[in-house]
């Protein structure tokens, strides 16, 4: 199957079989070229799904872990209500949570296994466009480089809506391109059609930075501008059926965007880190190999980008150009607008918005690495070389858990007393511990007892962005209703963040202030890496 490297579809295809030769024999030739296509696309797949399985339950429940849950396990108005103050946002997702949490329960393989279905799904997707833009080596490459990438592996055990939204916005490529070969070639385009127009609106259900990928398609009209009706008119569709979202975004706005920073050195370098799989901070610390990777994938990315364009010369594979060509403003073009949206509106550059630019950078690297001009040894060594340093940067991220919810629960239930009383800041964190205690009675029983947020444990009640601090009317009396008081927080804000983030962390010290004039402080314990738990035993 890897033999001479090439990035022409025309490659891969069989031999033409002269008229002479048993119709027999071109059968079995076609056989056998279609189950090493098949193979191309199946074995990265079938990685994917192994390196996504793999400890999935290990990590703690993160904070935004912990909000999915919750509001996936409200009914009827209150799933409503949890799902608009969101602002619609990951709405889609929600739904399909509820759905699998009343069924099956919410243990934590099954709220993370969407997630690693999704990438595994997306590694499939990815090996069929590369087959059907450039044949079965890119197929097998990009399949290879997008199952072994840390960020999509560790979406991939996440309980959030981002790496469905990348395997929709790789759907709705191949639909893409599907519908663009159906008008080219004269052919029915129901079902092309009706996959791109459900692929976008999911996607955007899914989570809204989704709709960054639509301006990336709309250019590549412009060499073919016979689909752009049947395109237009898709976009058109899951534009009417994406209006609920629209209203709910508007009504909510943008403040739960409070904390992202604007592009600066240190978020721009979290995004390049997380493009060519080379990290994902802060999520997990760098490791020797980091910036071996990031500079290695960005000299073949611009290599890669070289070779595309020598090949636009008069002549040469139109197919195969368009196709490049479209690769190329997958990538370039959801990251210059979430950047330059970010520089002049609301801030949205974050690593996680733009994962669904991570597969796009294994399309390009792999038709950069088959290439017919690249040697095929040194094409092949350079993948594995690559793929070896993505390995060492995805292996020690492994039952690493950035936020220790599931410790600190442990933590405080096997010290807590009676007439125990515990706050947490913001309330988001109860969600979290909620869940590690469940709704049996006797661990209800030991839990302090909930004064900030109060709501008696066993009741499953969602807080988004909730910065809410305990009035300094029950401060005083606070100490008699409590002799010892657990503190719990994590995500309080920033010191030198957006406003709302230094405004949010103001009002966490002003907390821990008042506290320490009515209890004396016993020490605190940290739970976790990027994000780490705070538990604080304040005694009387």
């Amino acid at each position: 199957m890897l033999t001479r490297a090439d990035s022409s579809p025309a490659k891969d295809q069989p031999p033409r079989v002269s008229a002479a030769a048993a119709p027999s024999g071109a059968s079995r030739e076609a056989r056998r070229e279609r189950r090493a296509d098949g193979a191309a696309v199946a074995v990265p797949t079938v990685l994917a799904a192994a390196l996504c399985l793999y400890e999935i339950t290990g990590p703690s429940l993160g904070f935004d872990e912990a909000a999915s849950v919750t509001i996936a396990a409200q009914h009827g108005s209150a799933l409503g209500s949890a799902i608009a103050h969101d602002g619609g946002n990951m709405s889609g997702y929600y739904a399909l949570l509820h759905v699998l949490i009343g069924l099956f329960g919410n243990s934590t393989l099954l709220i993370r296994l969407p997630s690693a279905l999704a990438i595994t799904a997306t590694v499939a997707l990815i090996g069929l466009i590369g087959l059907r833009l450039f044949g079965r080596r890119v197929a097998f490459a990009s399949g290879l480089l997008t199952a072994v990438s840390l960020p999509l592996v560790a979406w991939g055990q996440d309980a959030r809506g981002y790496a469905p939204m990348v395997a929709l916005v790789s759907a709705s490529f191949l639909a893409f391109v599907a519908l663009v070969d159906a008008q080219r070639d004269g052919r029915r385009q129901r079902w092309p059609w009706i996959g791109y127009a459900l692929a976008m609106t999911l996607a955007v259900y899914s989570s809204f930075v989704a709709i960054l990928v639509v301006p990336a398609q709309l250019i590549m009209l412009i060499w073919r501008r016979r689909a752009a009706r049947p395109v237009l008119s898709a976009l058109a569709v899951a534009g009417v059926c994406c209006t609920p979202l629209l209203v709910l975004a508007l009504a909510r706005g943008s403040g739960q965007l409070f904390w992202v920073p604007r592009p600066s050195f240190t978020p721009e370098k979290q995004v390049l880190e997380a493009l060519t799989s080379a990290g994902l901070q802060p999520n997990f610390r760098p490791t020797s190999t980091t910036f071996v990777l990031l500079g290695l994938t960005v000299l073949l990315l611009v290599l890669s980008a070289g070779l595309i364009v020598r090949g636009l010369r008069p002549g040469a594979d139109r197919r195969a150009a368009w196709g490049q060509t479209l690769v190329v403003s997958w990538l370039v073009v959801p990251v210059a607008l979430a950047w330059l949206e970010s520089l002049l509106g609301q801030s949205i550059f974050l690593p996680r918005n733009l994962l669904m630019c991570v597969p796009a950078v294994a399309l390009l690297l792999a038709v950069g690495i088959t290439h017919r001009r690249v040697p095929a040894w040194l094409g092949w060594s350079v993948l594995a070389v690559v793929l070896a340093l993505r390995a060492l940067q995805l292996a020690p991220s492994y039952g690493v858990s950035p936020e220790g919810w599931r410790q600190a629960t442990a933590y405080v239930l096997a010290r807590a007393q009676p007439r125990d009383c515990i706050a947490f800041y913001p309330s988001d964190g109860r969600m979290a511990f909620q869940y590690y205690i469940g709704t049996d009675p006797t661990a209800a029983g030991r839990a302090p007892a909930s004064i900030l947020p109060v709501v008696p444990w066993g009741e499953v009640r969602p807080y988004v962005e909730d910065y809410v601090a305990l009035p300094r009317s029950e401060l005083s009396a606070l100490p008699s209703r409590c002799p010892r008081l657990w503190l719990v927080s994590s995500h309080e804000g920033q010191r030198t963040g957006p406003s709302g983030s230094r405004a949010n962390y103001a009002r966490y010290l002003n907390l821990r202030s008042a506290l320490a004039q009515e209890y004396a402080r016993r020490g605190t314990v940290s739970f976790g890496y990027a994000s780490p738990v705070h538990v604080e035993l304040l005694t009387r």
